[in-house]
């Protein structure tokens, strides 16, 4: 792919996941692509990713990544953002990260994502306190 290319992929990646548009991204993932984090070290399949964005997109419904560096690799990218959002209590959330990407023909092939649990504390505290009102109903 060409550096062209590798930009159009990380903005039409990042386009999909503002839109909370599911089956974009995973058209955008390659069938067997690999994603892992840091905070879990565990390497999900893109199902199981695309699980967790689905819950991402329920609790943080407006989101906007703001591009902080952007870097085109020989194989993909490297992005620096911080995901920003209004929690469903009025607070305003921000998550700074970073992703390694590797593409081929067009699709991710694996994701490295690289971020501090602690800034992802809120969005997880409203996520349990929406988990244990729904059990209440």
């Amino acid at each position: 792919m060409s550096p062209q290319e590798h930009l159009a992929l990380a903005e039409r990646f990042i386009s999909a996941l503002e839109a909370g548009d599911v089956e974009a991204v995973r058209g955008i993932y390659a069938p067997d692509a690999k994603l892992w984090h840091n905070n879990d070290e565990i390497e999900q399949t893109v199902d199981q990713n695309l699980r967790v964005l689905a819950w991402l997109i329920r609790a943080l419904p407006e989101r906007r990544y703001r591009i902080v560096r952007r870097e085109i690799l020989a194989d993909g990218f490297m992005q620096q953002h911080v995901l920003e959002g209004v929690l469903a209590d009025g607070q305003p959330f921000a998550m700074p990260a970073c992703v390694v990407v590797q593409a081929k023909d067009g699709r991710i092939t694996r994701l490295d994502e690289y971020l501090d649990p602690a800034a992802g504390a809120p969005l997880a505290a409203q996520a349990r306190r929406a988990k244990v009102a729904s059990a209440a109903l």
